[in-house]
């Protein structure tokens, strides 16, 4: 949803500042992939951060 929402509001820039089409589909495809790589990676790293949570968290894998 929000590379979408960047891809939307990246078409609105691009025909308010009076680009022609073809940029601004292109700006709006950039725009789509950056966010859409950045919430991945967020995703990510919280999913990982949750992972070393739990497993430190149950004693029965500690060593020891």
């Amino acid at each position: 949803m929000a590379g979408i929402a960047a891809m939307l509001l990246a078409g609105l820039f691009g025909t308010v500042m009076g680009l022609n089409n073809t940029a601004t589909y292109l700006a709006s495809g950039v725009a789509f992939v950056a966010v859409s790589l950045w919430v991945d990676s967020r995703i990510t790293r919280r999913r990982s951060a949750v992972r070393k949570i739990g497993l430190d968290a149950d004693p029965s894998k500690r060593e020891g």
